[in-house]
């Protein structure tokens, strides 16, 4: 990969600053003399308000505004938030109830936003929100992973948020029928809380008529749209930023509540207001992920080869439709549903529910982790009971590379794959071939020990289309202003480096400015992977024209005509002239010139297609009989993620992912009692993954280069979550399954754990 990036293990340059404490987090930036905002939330999941009088709050010290939704609507604001709504079996919308910036006339979750109060400090606005007189009829509690319960909106009979399908139901239902045999499994996916390092938080501010809101997010475009259409202001009077975030993964790609009533706060008193969440409301109003269950069945044939995949899913949504809620367990769990696999013919309804529970929406993946996680449990499934390799049924399915490219019953065009030979290397590099031997040590030491594969493969998602601006500075910089949003991934120091590659410029010359709705037009922001592929691919556009551009202004001085200058990523030269120089030095020239068009660049492109990275991952887990507790032991990636700039930053992602999906797979679980209380609101009740919970993680790439873009690169930020809930869950079942276990679903809690060999044995006898 010479020409499209030099691949280079480049440490992350902005690391110093952020593990120093050089960080400027929103919380940090906030205008000086800026008031606190604080959220009065429903501390019961259903009622009706029968009072709410801020009249005593509003007179406390130091308060100086508390609004409620008559307050927010007085104001001509809109109170309802938008939301995406998926199409149902019948053609018509699912429900779109509405879903108010601040309760209006009833609750419908524990946490939900009633009031907000802003003070001179957070305490006097934490006291004075004790002083508002919130009063409620209870009204019956549906929290059960089910269609029907209590009535929740009225748009939604049954609590029925959609009736979603996809596939050839008749056709499905006929390879079922004629299959010599066919293998059921239901799989739970359990919800989980994101709990970003950095909890939520915004400010507001107001210059004349015009807005500026600063927030942790994952993009600034989206906000400013919302915040035109909900406060009813013209485009040119909205500036939002993202300063650094810390930690997204899905959850802060979406717009809340605060961020609106906030806008609104500062509107109406004319100075700087600020809110930061903590821990524990984070964990009641931030938007939740996975929650569903699915009864997954595969039909084969005599020869082990799928005929057929069926689907009935139930997925939670939560008390409202959060803004992409509705399409995260159709659409997009859709878009990976056959895998890997040349499966003829599939079907899959989805009933989405409303419950008393925070809204759930995107997470690491948005749906492919899920449809993965499906797939490659049923697929280890069918291999226990047609009493075959579970590699080997995976091979005998694979699509072939003679298919190539390939399109699958669901629309996507995979472009490239060689999955045979990327399981190949997963099998020697995590040492198949020793695992009995390994196997057998843990049994003399009392352990039960179980291997576990999973091959995923991901869609990356999000608009293909990206812009970018390139400027040369005075003191002989450049600056790449990019439309994403780094919040932990590592972006200055890739952009900068590609940047780097592909125009000699030396990557510590060059400034990655991102966040900023008033530096860049328009931006897809980050989420679905997206960031490195659409940034770089602009990045080659803008490049282009500026060596375009640069030699047409250096033909006079080369004598030679422009089409004959040329660029060999470092110096522009031409045949018989001594004149060599750099971009910088070019960009100096064109100053000295008086060329001032020359200095900076603006450029918008669209990937030509999507990309498709996939791998296998294989963990093995031993089990403490005794008291059922799972550690792992061994884990192992290898990934196809085609060229990469940075090696080492794509390993720190997919360790990230690998992560996050053990700590759901052994420890993370959300867990609401009967009446809608949030019972797992704090560390101390919600175990996330730390270090020792971990192994050291093998990873290695097996490079098939994407014929999607010109850089041959497949997009890698959420791969190691794909992978990593089917790999430690199928290694645990297979631990399990001589002690009789049949249903292992997540998280692998000890207790949980020794349950399951409790009913096994029970089973057995």
């Amino acid at each position: 990969m010479d020409k499209f990036g030099k691949s280079q293990a480049v440490k992350r340059v902005e690391d110093t600053r952020l593990l120093t404490g050089h960080g400027r987090y929103v919380d940090d930036i906030a205008p000086e003399g800026a008031l606190h905002g604080y959220v009065l939330r429903s501390s019961v999941a259903h009622g009706e308000i029968t009072t709410l009088d801020v009249s005593e709050a509003q007179a406390a010290e130091g308060v100086h505004l508390v609004l409620t939704a008559q307050d927010l609507l007085d104001a001509g604001m809109k109170l309802g938030m938008g939301a995406t709504v998926a199409k149902n079996q019948d053609g018509s919308m699912g429900a779109a109830p509405e879903r108010p910036l601040l309760a209006r006339g009833r609750v419908r979750f524990v946490g939900e936003a009633i009031a907000m109060i802003f003070a001179d400090t957070l305490q006097q606005a934490r006291d004075a929100a004790e002083l508002i007189a919130f009063d409620y009829d209870d009204l019956p509690v549906h929290v059960d992973l089910a269609v029907g319960g209590a009535a929740i909106h009225p748009e939604a009979p049954n609590n029925k948020a959609f009736d979603w399908a996809l596939g050839d139901k008749e056709a499905t239902d006929a390879a079922f029928a004629a299959a010599a045999r066919t293998v059921s499994l239901e799989v739970g996916d359990n919800r989980i809380i994101v709990n970003s390092m950095e909890p939520r938080g915004c400010y507001a501010e107001w210059d004349g008529s015009r807005l500026h809101l600063a927030f942790g997010g994952q993009g600034v475009w989206g906000l400013k749209q919302n915040l035109v259409d909900m406060l009813g202001l013209a485009p040119d009077n909205v500036r939002v930023t993202n300063p650094d975030v810390g930690g997204g993964f899905g959850m802060k790609g979406m717009p809340y509540p605060e961020y609106f009533v906030c806008a609104q706060a500062a509107r109406a008193l004319g100075r700087p207001v600020r809110w930061m969440s903590d821990r524990g409301e984070a964990m009641l109003s931030d938007n939740a992920g996975r929650d569903l269950v699915t009864q997954a069945e595969l039909a084969f044939d005599a020869d082990n080869r799928i005929t057929g995949y069926r689907l009935q899913t139930v997925s939670n949504l939560g008390a409202y439709n959060s803004n992409f809620a509705q399409l995260i367990q159709t659409q997009l769990f859709s878009r990976v549903l056959p895998g890997v696999y040349d499966i003829p013919t599939m079907f899959i309804q989805v009933d989405g529910i409303y419950t008393n529970t925070t809204q759930v929406d995107a997470y690491r993946g948005a749906g492919r982790p899920e449809a993965i996680y499906v797939l490659e449990r049923v697929m280890d499934r069918a291999a226990r009971e047609l009493g075959v390799d579970p590699w080997e049924l995976r091979k005998a399915n694979f699509i072939r590379p003679d298919q190539f490219p390939f399109t699958t019953l669901v629309g996507e065009t995979y472009d490239v794959g060689e999955f045979a030979r990327v399981l190949d290397r997963a099998a020697q590099t995590a040492d198949r071939a020793g695992y009995a031997a390994r196997k057998a040590a843990s049994q003399k030491a009392g352990k039960l020990r179980g291997q576990g594969l999973c091959y995923y493969i991901e869609s990356i998602l999000g608009s293909p289309s990206e812009n970018v601006q390139v400027t040369f500075e005075e003191d002989g910089s450049a600056v790449i202003y990019v439309g994403t949003q780094s919040n932990g991934q590592g972006h200055e120091t890739v952009y900068a480096q590609f940047l780097s590659d592909q125009t000699g410029i030396p990557a510590e010359r060059i400034r990655v400015v991102q966040g900023d709705s008033d530096l860049i037009a328009q931006g897809g922001g980050t989420g679905g992977s997206r960031s490195v592929t659409v940034q770089t691919n602009v990045t080659l556009t803008a490049v282009s024209q500026i060596v375009e551009k640069f030699s047409a202004f250096l033909a006079d001085d080369m004598g030679v005509p422009a089409d004959q200058v040329r660029f060999d990523d470092e110096r522009f030269r031409a045949e018989g002239s001594n004149l060599t120089p750099t971009m910088l030095e070019v960009a100096e020239m064109a100053r000295a010139a008086g060329r001032m068009d020359l200095l900076s660049h603006k450029a918008t492109a669209q990937l030509p297609g999507r990309s498709y990275p996939n791998g296998a991952h294989i963990a093995e887990v031993e089990i403490d009989p005794d008291t059922g507790r799972v550690s792992v032991e061994r884990y192992t990636v290898v990934d196809d993620f085609g060229n990469l700039i940075n090696p080492m930053l794509a390993e720190g992602q997919v360790h990230g992912g690998v992560v996050q999906g053990i700590g759901q797979a052994l420890q993370e679980r959300v867990v609401y009692d009967e009446t809608g209380q949030l019972l797992s609101a704090s560390f101390m009740d919600y175990a996330m993954p730390r270090a020792d919970d971990v192994p050291m993680i093998h990873f290695s790439t097996e490079v098939v280069p994407s014929t999607a873009n010109p850089m041959g690169m497949k997009g890698c930020g959420e791969a190691g979550t794909v992978g990593a809930l089917a790999a430690v869950s199928n290694a645990v079942q297979d631990a399990l399954w001589d002690r009789g276990v049949r249903q292992a679903d997540m998280p692998f809690t000890p207790q949980r754990v020794w349950d399951m060999m409790q009913d096994g044995q029970i089973a057995a006898e």
